[in-house]
């Protein structure tokens, strides 16, 4: 035959090493997949000097198309474009181009193909040049014969897939050299054109591993603006992340309900219920609502055709008047909570394939072609499929919008908390009013029945001034004269009710068990006599007198029991509060202060009538009554102030954490403004006058200085007071939590998170290194809330310790304050140990001991409470049955060791 370059009629002269080199330098200087085929094609024509080189490239389905193609002269016709039938290339043929290699080189004159695998059916190499010829089929004589054909050329080209979704090769399609005349293909030559198409592979595999990593950064960019306008506080812009998902799906309409508020938000082309159903939304439908409940959190469901889909026969006619035909659904939950979902929807589509020759999908071929001349083959109303790249930018998707989603209703949430802030705050006023109310005019009845030593009159004074207080029908003091003995002996009376004055309790009415109950402290409240379980000779008495209900408070002196204080309705039954009961308490407690006193009083008016010479004794002896008087008060006053500041740092502790919960946004806001009035000044230098005269007024350089001071003082004082309420509520035990196994590392690492700044250098201090020895620890069942208060309270006192040597380290470069942090598990896997250690200056032994005792501390004035470690040691040791220990000695720093149980104790 003769080369259509060279007039001598013998093949050229072709360097094989310059072929290689064209081939790599391509695939080095181009990224584009379509540019290197192309160039790999005219090369590899021209160093076979063959008519006609393509590249063929299959399809999902089997078919293929050639989408690179080299004609020498127009010798033979084009193909570049047209789709062949995967039926042109049997299955067993493209088995064996996969399994082994095989290229194919058909000489039509002579009936001969000759093949040329690289590996055997189990991957092992052959000689690279071996070529085996035999008689070839007719069927493939005709075909290449009807293409103009006498000789070929054909080469798989096999490539890994590095995405990481084959581990095996893939035959993504074949090198064909067809030639008009006969031609032999040398083994040197079916080398080199072996050499181009592995470099070939190499190129495809590149330009997969550009194009995943393009559309990756497009679906990362994608993400980024939607995430962009999903958290753009107060105004989260859930309409345009919509339209934004929408658009990258190339979708024609879309959806996005919540379902907290039933909110619907909508582009494009929507659905459409029937009549009767027009005035809801698709997601409320009970098929829909039953379908969404089977989705697990993270689930996408793409459907390709919805007519074709089972479990939407109910809902597909409201989409028949649309465009729609493929649905992506993205359930949105939060916490495996269902908080709404997203709907995108997408369009069928028309295409047209090239096909050469006639050819007919439905049956296969079963002679050979005869005709390759081009057919237009048109497809309507296709469904397209979903690419697992949208199905995972969906899932990305998901998480974004259901954060926002959440967010904003957390927003909301706040916003009307805060519109309610005011009337609690005013409510809680109102009792703390209340409360102040109580304690003076408690006061004022302790002076009065303090203002005389008369026992009658202090008696007296104390029904007098109790009555109006509980707003009673009669109040009473029974003096007890003996185990079951005793008389009313004052009493005061609002309205006709009989007195009682002198009556005394029926015998074998009250048993001996009752004094001793009184004298244990036992309060008595009856709300309705008629109801509650008394005995019939009780219910009697106290009917015979017109009790509907009464409250009955012992009043105990010393040992004994001196009486009774009660307070009885007579109108109508009573539900006597608790904050009655406590008053009534105290009142109690007085009166037997105050009868006691009276009743040394009267001694001593005796004792002195009866001897001068013992009046020096009894003068000392008041004395010491009276201390002991003012030592019970303080007492008394101590119980009462402490239950009454655990009422206040429980009422108070919800609005304080609105207000810090607050301080942070209104600093942000503060800072916003102040950068807008920059800006107004930088773009407007010259205001008008009215401006002018009223950035004077205000003196606006002192506001743009003082008022970020301002903030930062109010956030200081915040957290000052939320430190003190929550410290006097765990050491009063107010705030139980469940326990339940969590990382004590994680709340180790919070807790040194919270204190960096305190951590960290500054001009005056050096840093304080944190040294970490953490054992593999299981997860530890215990009262998280409470165990990271520990931490807080050690790590805290361990960096006030080194605040001193850190002034020294910063001055004289001495030893650098340090903080060792270690934890370990039991040999018996039973317990653990958590060690907190520093190298401060240490303390003394008489220090360590009390150094868990409430209220003792060894800081300044102001600076510390006493209470850190006292309610650190409660936590350990009495709410998780551990143990903690100081160990400490001047001079050699401090270590707090902590042990607990793993599974805690109930």
């Amino acid at each position: 035959m003769a080369y259509p370059n060279n007039p001598s009629g013998s093949p050229q002269t072709f360097n094989h090493e310059g072929l290689l080199h064209q081939i790599t330098s391509q695939i080095r200087r181009s990224l584009e997949l379509q540019e290197i085929l192309t160039a790999t094609v005219a090369e590899i024509r021209l160093f076979l000097a063959t008519d006609r080189v393509m590249m063929y490239r299959f399809d999902a389905d089997g078919s293929g198309e050639v989408i690179a193609e080299s004609i020498h002269k127009q010798s033979l016709p084009s193909l570049l474009g047209l789709h062949f039938p995967a039926d042109d290339i049997p299955i067993d043929v493209r088995e064996m181009f996969l399994s082994a290699r095989q290229r194919s080189i058909v000489d039509v004159a002579s009936g001969k193909i000759g093949l040329s695998p690289l590996e055997t059916e189990t991957s092992k190499p052959l000689a690279t040049g071996s070529i085996h010829y035999r008689q070839v089929d007719p069927c493939h004589l005709q075909y290449l014969t009807a293409m103009g054909v006498q000789s070929s050329l054909v080469v798989p080209i096999l490539y890994d897939d590095y995405t990481g979704q084959s581990a095996k090769p893939q035959l993504w399609g074949l090198l064909v050299s067809h030639h008009s005349q006969p031609r032999t293909i040398l083994k040197r030559e079916l080398k080199v054109v072996q050499q181009v198409v592995d470099q070939v592979a190499i190129a495809i595999a590149q330009s997969n591993l550009l194009t995943e990593a393009r559309a990756k950064q497009e679906r990362e960019a994608t993400i980024n603006r939607v995430n962009t306008l999903l958290h753009q506080l107060p105004t989260i812009q859930l309409q345009e992340g919509l339209e934004e998902v929408i658009a990258t799906f190339g979708g024609i309409g879309g959806r996005l309900y919540v379902d907290y508020s039933a909110e619907v938000y909508t582009w494009g082309e929507q659905p459409k219920l029937p009549y009767e159903l027009e005035n809801s939304v698709i997601e409320q439908h009970p098929v829909w609502q039953k379908w969404i409940a089977e989705f697990k959190p993270g689930n996408v469901w793409a459907i390709t055709d919805l007519y074709k889909e089972p479990r939407l026969r109910v809902l597909a006619g409201a989409f028949q008047s649309t465009q729609i035909r493929g649905l992506l659904i993205i359930p949105l939950h939060y916490h495996q909570n269902f908080i709404g979902v997203i709907s995108i929807f997408r369009a069928a589509f028309d295409s047209e394939i090239l096909w050469a020759g006639h050819c007919d999908q439905s049956q296969r071929q079963q002679l050979p072609r005869l005709s390759f001349e081009v057919w237009r083959e048109q497809r309507k109303g296709q469904a397209l499929e979903w690419k697992s790249e949208e199905i995972s930018l969906g899932k990305a998707f998901c998480y974004h919008f259901a954060i926002a989603i959440q967010q904003q209703q957390m927003y909301q949430q706040v916003q009307t908390l805060n519109a309610n802030l005011e009337c609690r705050v005013q409510e809680q006023t109102a009792e703390l009013e209340k409360s102040l109310l109580l304690t003076k005019v408690l006061n004022q009845v302790t002076q009065h029945i303090r203002s005389t030593l008369d026992l009658k009159t202090t008696l007296q004074t104390i029904v007098r001034e109790v009555r109006p207080l509980l707003n009673s029908d009669r109040m009473l003091i029974f003096q007890v004269t003996g185990e079951s003995d005793g008389e009313v002996i004052v009493e005061e009376i609002n309205g006709d009710w009989m007195s009682m004055l002198g009556i005394k309790a029926p015998k074998d009415c009250f048993p001996d068990e009752y004094a001793r109950l009184y004298f244990r402290g036992r309060v008595r409240a009856i709300d309705d006599v008629s109801m509650d379980s008394l005995s019939a000779c009780h219910r009697e008495f106290l009917q015979s007198l017109q009790v509907q209900a009464n409250l009955i408070v012992p009043i105990n002196i010393n040992t004994q029991l001196w009486g009774l204080l009660i307070a009885h309705q007579c109108d109508a039954p009573r539900n006597w509060q608790d904050a009655e009961i406590n008053l009534l308490q105290q009142l109690a407690d007085q009166a037997a202060i105050a009868i006691q006193q009276a009743q040394l009083y009267e001694q001593s008016c005796v004792a002195e009538t009866q001897a001068k010479a013992k009046a020096a004794q009894l003068e000392h002896t008041l004395h010491q009554l009276q201390e002991t008087q003012a030592k019970l008060i303080q007492s008394e006053k101590m119980s009462g102030l402490g239950q009454l500041v655990a009422g206040i740092a429980h009422e108070i502790n919800n609005p304080v954490n609105f207000i810090y919960g607050n301080l942070y946004h209104a600093s942000n806001y503060t800072e916003q403004l102040l950068e807008l009035v920059n800006l107004y000044q930088l773009h407007y230098p010259y205001p008008k006058n009215e401006i002018r005269s009223a950035i004077e007024a205000i003196d606006l350089d002192f506001l743009e200085e003082d008022l970020p001071k301002i903030m930062s003082s109010m956030q200081v004082g915040a957290d000052r007071i939320r430190s003190i309420v929550l410290s006097l509520r765990n050491f009063s035990r107010l705030d139980e939590a469940d326990n339940k196994p969590v990382d004590l590392h994680e709340g180790i690492e919070n807790t040194l998170l919270i204190l960096h700044h305190h951590l960290k250098a500054n001009a005056d201090l050096a840093a304080i290194e944190v040294i970490k020895d953490y054992g593999n620890l299981p997860r530890v069942e215990c009262y998280a809330g409470q165990m990271n208060q520990v931490f807080m309270n050690v790590i805290s006192n361990a960096i006030d310790a080194l605040e001193k040597q850190r002034t020294v380290t910063a001055t004289n470069s001495l030893t650098p304050p340090q903080i060792w942090i270690s934890t370990r598990v039991s040999t018996d896997k039973s317990r653990l140990l958590i060690r907190i250690a520093d190298n401060g200056s240490g303390m003394t032994e008489e220090v360590r001991k009390r150094v868990f005792d409430p209220f003792f501390t060894t800081k300044m004035v102001g600076k510390g409470t006493g209470l850190g470690l006292a309610i650190s040691y409660q936590i350990v040791v009495e709410n998780h049955g551990g143990m903690m220990e100081c160990i400490s000695e001047p001079g050699k720093g401090t270590e707090f060791w902590i042990e607990i149980p793993i599974k805690l104790q109930r």
